[in-house]
């Protein structure tokens, strides 16, 4: 292909525990590389990733111009059939003019106010759970506190039954393996059984909404119509599930890698406790900012190139996939000024961990709330949360990128 290659072993425990040291020399030595073994063309700088975002060359799907066999694909894995159908279905893997039908019906529905309205509810569920833990003097910050938070709030968004919310997690977690790359036949066939249930589970709220229409997101998709245009069943249930998926690894991820910045930043962990003492409510909105910067949940996504052309100096053929790697977009000198330094006060931060472009994150303003929040409550309710033990130990993805747990301590009420 005329391009160096390197092999990025975005598997290797060591790269995901710090992916950051190799990235900055991949950004200074070989910034576009192709890697043999993913079969993929990796860039690394930040204007390079901000351009091809935006570029309608690229796409995040392919197959609506060239077939299978063109590409020399295998057949479709049976292991993943519904998988695939509902990836064919969501805004996120579509181009348009699918995606612009899509994503215009959805935003028509998940509307800035519908978001803002549920902040006093992202506070009462941030509030109840420290309840609930407040008297022990520690937690695992992950089971405890991340991980419930948006599976409540997107069960409130969608108008799932409380009851009913301690499936959402499972289901959503078992979905979002296949987006790693290099997962096994049994990830598959439990990521497609996941998508089985969760899919009969929304089409059967689908069809209560129907019935009697609520104040919920659900409701306003199974009415929502433009131009004559309205969401089949199978798009609704794809989307809602996107919603679920996309809508909670950031936020989940975002708080227990947000809490770990601020403890190996203690001047930033001590700006924060100050800001929260004092009331001034905004400087969360800007320090999320930076913690999504410095660590983003959301390491690197992929396209597909739709046509030949040249790309500063690097061919990009139809039906290359490309490797955009946002960690090391975010941490680019060129960019970000010490772009290795956790100041939470940055202003100029136009990070690329909800992307850019048409495919910008539908779901950037309601993890922003859950972050802000977050962080706000915990560092006024629990004084003196740090982390228990080190090393915190991860999941093993880079693509999704979190931990299995994280242990914190913090001064019993």
């Amino acid at each position: 292909m005329g391009l160096r290659e390197f092999h990025l072993d975005l598997n290797n425990p060591e790269f995901v525990y710090d992916p950051y040291p190799l990235l900055a020399d991949l950004r200074e030595s070989i910034p576009v590389f192709y890697d043999p073994a993913w079969k993929k063309v990796f860039f690394t700088r930040y204007d390079h990733i901000a351009a091809l975002l935006r570029d309608r060359r690229l796409g995040r799907s392919i197959l609506h111009i060239l077939s299978r066999d063109e590409l020399g694909w295998p057949p479709p894995n049976p292991l993943t059939r519904d998988f695939d159908r509902f990836q064919s279905d969501h805004m996120l893997d579509n181009e348009p003019p699918k995606h612009t039908r899509l994503r215009g019906l959805m935003l028509k529905a998940f509307t800035p106010a519908r978001v803002e309205g549920l902040r006093p509810k992202v506070q009462h569920i941030v509030d109840r759970l420290i309840d609930q833990v407040q008297d022990r003097g520690e937690m695992d910050l992950l089971k405890d506190f991340a991980e419930p938070i948006p599976v409540a709030v997107i069960g409130e968004l969608l108008g799932v039954p409380e009851a009913d919310r301690h499936l959402l997690r499972p289901w959503s977690a078992r979905i979002v393996k296949l987006y790693e790359l290099g997962y096994t036949d049994e990830q598959a066939r439990t990521a497609n059984q996941a998508v089985v249930e969760f899919s009969a589970y929304i089409k059967d709220l689908a069809a209560d909404r129907r019935r009697r229409s609520r104040d919920d997101l659900i409701s306003a998709l199974v009415r929502v119509e433009e131009q004559g245009e309205m969401l089949t069943e199978d798009e609704l249930v794809a989307n809602c599930i996107l919603l679920l998926n996309a809508g909670h690894e950031a936020s989940v991820n975002g708080t227990t890698l947000g809490m770990l910045s601020l403890h190996h930043n203690p001047d930033q962990m001590a700006m924060a406790r100050e800001a929260t003492q004092s009331g001034r409510h905004d400087f969360f909105k800007t320090a999320v900012e930076e913690l999504l910067r410095y660590d983003t949940p959301l390491p690197m996504f992929e396209r597909w190139v739709l046509e030949d052309f040249d790309f500063n100096g690097t061919a990009l053929r139809r039906g290359t996939e490309v490797g955009l790697l946002y960690a090391s977009g975010n941490r680019d000198p060129r960019r970000f000024p010490g772009p290795d330094a956790l100041d939470l006060t940055r202003k100029d931060n136009p990070h690329l961990s909800f992307g850019l472009g048409i495919h910008y994150c539908v779901g950037a303003p309601l993890a922003r709330v859950e972050l802000q929040t977050s962080f706000q409550t915990l560092l006024r309710r629990l004084p003196g949360i740090r982390i228990a033990r080190e090393p915190v130990e991860y999941t093993g993805g880079f693509v999704i990128r979190g931990h299995k747990a994280m242990a914190v301590e913090f001064a019993a009420a």
